[in-house]
């Protein structure tokens, strides 16, 4: 983590040069500069803006152009109490381009600001302030289902609450302008409202103009980590802002009592770097009946952390710097207990599914420099007394500067607002840990080393920085105050098998210039026990299987990389609290990185991500029904989703002007498998689709679909799907389409402009 000392010196640094693999592109902008390397064409989509430029006589700012930075105001700070918002760390990833792993550079406090400035001859247009949003499922409110990004209820309008008319409070948790908040979190109390009930959904609210870096987030509730998120990359006025609702009933036992809120999102401004995050969040409170089969709220919540909430400090660990362990003394009479888990990577492993094999990192030394390594293939392990209980195979998440900051623009990345946990039911373990003596909890990333033997790989703690991670346990309690016991968990955890390959192309100047490799990685494990608690014995049993094959190319003597990846598995919960999880990571990532020795940058990425979801039983998160009439009409929800987008990406050496564009399309589907529906996790009744169309920062299109119960069937938009017979009657929620020759008449009359 740099200090703020390191920080300021990297400010001031003119020079500009490639960054390393593991460090974001904006990172890699400060050092040594580098001998020339050969500029790439960029594909069609180019060759179409430099079309729009000729035929619309348009100039290249008038596409896309940001204002110089240098002529902008930095709204002022608001006064702020002690106990208002800040964040810790400090994420040096303004643009973030993995095919950098292919410069050296190790200086990861270096910092650059994608899209800061423009310079043009033409007049700056008139500007309106661009609305980022991650597209997801609505949540349920006491209105209704509402859009998750804040645009009021599906099909309906307002914003899905009446304080004092429906019962629901509001309560504000934080306002907070975060300017310079390395390592200085917001600090809040949390009173519990004078309102009955048992739902809660939190709303986080942020607006910011000038230039930045996309940042973490992380929100505890003393100790306990319960939210992480990253903000948008602000543009210059009147610049962005972004809402994202989350519903938090899983943390009912928090909220029924006084707390502690800290909100950690570390941020720096000075003269370049002027971006400030003016948030707000609140939270609605409320009752419902809606029935649901995701778990109950536990009674208790234990933190794996670091526990620096009585020092007004995060609790986050950082990996492999830290012993990510707690030793804690277990309820006596748990009958159930789920351990989740979060952890992303960051600096050098923010793109840790692009890295490159251990034996390896040295491929391109005369050239693009030393890769990172240990595979591009990371685990989550989560160790109850140092005996494995379970694994996450992390979602690929890439943040808002990630890759090329145009493809994010205002369409954002799958989970960037939202970083799904993992949940991992070590009930088996309970006859062991309710004994009343102190048990440790210990969180681990591990890769894969090589390097003693190419090709032979084994798993490894030893891996390049930074990991955040923390957990928790939810803990379910007997009725019955008697301990709980039962017979030891049998554990069946073989070694996950890997398989590798590589080849190295070497050209007639004798240097290497492409590598190829691909790495496949299973594993499969299951741990049953008998517990027996309040009088009832019951058998329950942990298990998951996984795969994950990477295919990496690096060419153009490693300033190309290309990664296709899919990361898959089965989690199932059999026994009391049965539930069950399948889940697909699909990500195709294709680069092109160029520098001149001037230090001008030249970016071109094509990025395709898909996330597939789905969940049966009693998860401890929401699993989205709820919006949806819950378990009355479905036994389980599916999610599927693919976003897809081209950027290109230009700035000059001094790293004071900018210029870019980018295309981005997303399909999102959310249905529920109905009682009796024969499609199984497929969800055989759609509740909720979007298509949604970006170019340069404008929507282009946005074709929205819900399920409303008594609704009726109604297309808006032109989406080019005219049978909507299902079970269910749709409601077409909102259609901003555009046909092909209305879409041709607004880049003609400029309406790339950003």
């Amino acid at each position: 983590m740099a200090s703020p000392q390191d920080l300021e010196k990297a400010d001031r640094a003119d020079a500009v040069t490639l960054l390393p693999e593991e460090a974001d592109a904006e990172d890699s902008l400060r050092g040594e500069p580098q001998p020339p390397k050969r500029l790439h064409v960029f594909p069609i989509l180019l060759a179409a803006l430099t079309i729009c430029f000729l035929v619309g006589q348009l100039t290249p700012s008038a596409c896309w152009s940001r204002q110089a930075l240098a002529t902008s105001t930095v709204p002022p700070l608001t006064s702020q109490t002690k106990g208002d918002i800040d964040i810790h760390r400090h994420r040096e990833e303004d643009i973030h381009v993995p095919v950098a792993h292919a410069v050296q550079s190790r200086d990861l406090d270096t910092d650059i600001i994608p899209f800061a400035t423009s310079t043009s001859s033409a007049p700056a247009p008139s500007r309106t302030v661009l609305k980022c949003f991650e597209v997801d499922q609505p949540v349920l409110l006491p209105g209704g289902a509402a859009e998750s990004d804040g645009s009021g209820l599906l099909g309906g309008s307002g914003p899905g609450y009446e304080e004092g008319k429906d019962g629901s409070c509001t309560v504000l948790l934080m306002r907070r302008d975060f300017a310079w908040s390395y390592e200085d979190p917001f600090i809040g109390n949390y009173t519990p409202p004078n309102c009955k009930f048992n739902r809660v959904v939190l709303n986080f609210t942020s607006v910011s103009h000038g230039r930045q870096y996309d940042r973490l987030a992380i929100m505890y509730i003393g100790d306990t980590e319960v939210w992480r998120t990253s903000t948008a990359q602000p543009v210059t006025p009147p610049g962005i802002v972004w809402t994202y609702m989350k519903d938090m009933t899983q943390y009912l036992a928090f909220w029924k009592q006084p707390q502690k809120i800290i909100f950690d999102l570390g941020n720096l401004v000075n003269d370049k770097y002027t971006g400030i995050f003016n948030t707000t969040m609140t939270a609605t409170f409320f009752w419902s009946d809606v029935p649901t089969d995701t778990a109950p709220a536990s009674d208790v919540i234990i933190p794996i952390s670091a526990r620096q909430s009585a020092k007004n400090a995060i609790s986050q660990f950082t990996l492999p710097r830290d012993n990510a362990s707690n030793t804690v003394t277990f309820p006596t009479n748990a009958r159930r207990a789920v351990f989740s888990v979060s952890a992303n990577g960051q600096a050098s492993e923010e793109f840790w599914w692009s890295n490159v094999l251990q034996s390896d990192i040295y491929t391109f030394n005369a050239t693009a420099g030393q890769l990172t390594g240990y595979s591009p293939f990371r685990e989550v392990q989560v160790l109850i007394d140092g005996q494995l209980a379970g694994v996450s195979w992390p979602f690929p998440v890439i943040f808002t500067g990630g890759v090329s900051p145009g493809l994010h623009r205002p369409i954002v990345s799958v989970e960037a607002f939202d970083l799904r946990e993992k949940e991992i039911d070590i009930t088996p373990f309970l006859p062991l840990l309710s004994d009343g003596k102190p048990h440790t909890f210990s969180i681990r990333i591990a890769g894969l080393d090589d390097s003693l033997t190419p090709l032979k790989a084994k798993l490894t703690d030893a891996v390049p920085e930074n990991w955040y991670v923390t957990g928790k346990i939810f803990v379910w309690l007997s009725d019955s105050p008697v301990a709980t016991t039962g017979a030891p968990p049998t554990l069946s955890l073989s070694p996950p098998t890997i398989d590798l390959t590589h080849a190295i192309g070497t050209a007639a100047d004798g240097n290497n210039n492409s590598l190829t490799y691909t790495v496949s990685v299973k594993r499969t494990l299951s741990i049953a026990g008998t517990v027996n608690t309040g009088g009832t014995t019951s058998s329950t049993t942990w298990s998951q299987t996984l795969s994950y094959s990477n295919t990496g190319i690096l060419t153009e003597y490693g300033f190309n990389a290309l990664n296709d990846l899919v990361t898959a598995g089965t989690d199932e919960s059999k026994g009391p609290g049965a539930f069950k999880v399948s889940y697909s990571y699909p990500l195709l990532a294709n680069s092109t990185y160029s520098v001149t020795p001037q230090g001008n940058l030249s970016i071109w990425a094509h990025v395709k991500q898909g996330k597939s979801f789905s969940v049966t039983g009693a998860s401890v998160y929401p699993d989205g029904l709820e919006a949806f009439g819950g378990s009355s009409r479905f036994t389980g929800s599916s999610l599927v989703t693919t976003k897809e987008g081209v950027a290109a990406f230009w700035q000059s050496g001094d790293g004071y002007n900018a210029s870019g564009w980018g295309t981005a399309e997303q399909v999102f589907r959310f249905g529920g498998t109905s009682k009796g529906g024969v499609l199984g996790d497929v969800g055989d009744v759609e509740l909720y689709w979007r298509n949604v169309s970006a170019v340069n920062g404008s929507v282009v299109w946005d074709f929205k679909r819900g399920w409303k119960e008594g609704g009726r069937v109604q297309v808006e938009g032109g989406d080019g799907r005219a049978d909507l017979s299902v079970e269910e009657e749709f409601l077409a929620v909102e259609g901003t389409g555009m046909g092909v020759g209305a879409l041709r008449a607004f880049v003609g009359r400029g309406g790339l402009e950003s």
